[in-house]
């Protein structure tokens, strides 16, 4: 015999909630709590104990399936993503011609590249993929930041890329991200990858930004640096309204893209 949803107990309820989370890719608090009969804190407590057990990742509003395991760049640039798209080419859109923009590596920030061609800006940047999407651009400066490529971000990131990194200063840095919390601030996940954003950061004027709506509401191992940190963020206007409005209160401007837009 079947029980009702709100008689369901929670390793069942946990397992039921996995299956969605597999059949989808994303499971939302109140939904599960209408669908389960029960209150969002049961719901957010079973998020927590799945999130303890590696089987979700939580993010702002509900979970999402883990991310121990993050693609590579080449799997990450194969897939077709209108989100990305539009936030890129937006990203690009506060780029001055004249300016110099520090491009980390990553799928987001070649598509920035690809959005800047044609523009007449010098472009710095660790990653060869980034370097390549402008090569042959008549207008646009492309300057490598070199030393050992890392496989799984595509960009320089060790010793003799930070020490070519500090005796830079340019007008804005992009650097990638893998979360953004609205309290706590922009986090990645690697300490080595890390350390090569925060330098960014420190070593340019005005800092941008990009996270999908995945990213949103989350944190990672290590923080990049704080909102105050940042001057833009680039955002997708699907999120959800209190997370929209926590970004909006705080210290960086806030650019709602509509997807779209690509």
């Amino acid at each position: 015999m079947n029980l009702p949803h709100n008689e369901v107990l929670p390793q069942e309820r946990q397992q039921r909630i996995l299956a969605l989370l597999k059949a989808h890719g994303r499971v939302v608090a109140s939904e599960l709590a209408a669908r389960f009969e029960v209150s969002e804190d049961s719901i957010r407590r079973d998020l927590r104990d799945m999130a303890g057990r590696g089987l979700c990742r939580r993010v702002y509003g509900g979970a999402l399936l883990p991310t121990a395991h993050f693609d590579g760049l080449p799997q990450r640039m194969q897939r077709r993503d209108g989100e990305r798209s539009a936030l890129a080419s937006h990203a690009a859109s506060l780029v001055q011609a004249g300016q110099t923009v520090l491009l980390d590596a990553g799928s987001t920030n070649v598509e920035i590249a690809q959005a800047l061609r044609g523009k007449a800006v010098t472009v710095i940047t660790n990653a060869p993929t980034v370097a390549a999407a402008l090569c042959g651009d008549p207008v646009a400066e492309v300057v490598m930041i070199g030393g050992r490529v890392d496989p799984a971000s595509g960009g320089a990131i060790g010793v003799i890329a930070q020490r070519q990194l500090a005796e830079l200063q340019v007008d804005i840095c992009i650097p990638g991200t893998c979360a953004v919390d609205p309290e706590t601030g922009v986090w990645g996940i690697h300490a080595e990858e890390v350390a090569f954003k925060q330098a960014m950061i420190q070593a340019s004027g005005v800092a941008i930004i990009v996270a999908g709506v995945g990213k949103l509401g989350t944190r990672a191992t290590y923080r990049i640096g704080t909102l105050a940190q940042v001057d833009h963020l680039v955002v997708a206007d699907d999120l959800p309204a209190e997370l929209r409005e926590q970004f909006l209160a705080g210290p960086a401007q806030l650019h709602l893209v509509p997807v779209g837009a690509a």
